[in-house]
């Protein structure tokens, strides 16, 4: 079992920054793959960053490349907190954010971005961007 909890989350201006943390804690050794997802009302969730565990590969959107960055802390040889940096944020970005745990590879099946791949999710943190 692994249990992940956002924070982080907040209402900015577009031009503005945020960082969202996810706490992992449980079976941290089973982590491989960590990524976030965002989703806004009526959308369906889609992935914004993926990293792998052991080596620190990422993986981003189209969308957010250059203004986002996944990073990861590691303790005693595992992943405990995982960040996005987010930053030149616009109204484009507003949605709830979620951390998704991945006990395979990122690009296991070709993709990072399934979120079927995704065993263990956060209960979300939400990002609201005003014009």
């Amino acid at each position: 079992q692994v249990a992940l909890v956002e924070s982080g989350g907040g209402s900015v201006q577009a031009g503005g920054s945020l960082r969202l943390s996810c706490s992992i804690s449980g079976d941290v050794a089973s982590t491989n793959c960590m990524a976030w997802f965002r989703q806004s009302p009526g959308k369906k969730r889609v992935g914004v960053a993926a990293i792998t565990s052991r080596g620190g590969a990422t993986y981003y959107r189209d969308s957010v490349k250059g203004r986002f960055t996944i990073y990861q802390e590691i303790t005693n040889r595992a992943v405990r907190t995982v960040y996005l940096e987010m930053n030149n944020l616009n109204p484009e970005d507003s949605a709830t954010y979620y951390c998704a745990h991945n006990r395979r590879w990122c690009l296991y099946n070709g993709a990072w971005d399934v979120t079927g791949e995704y065993g263990y999710w956060g209960q979300g943190t939400q990002v609201t961007v005003s014009p």
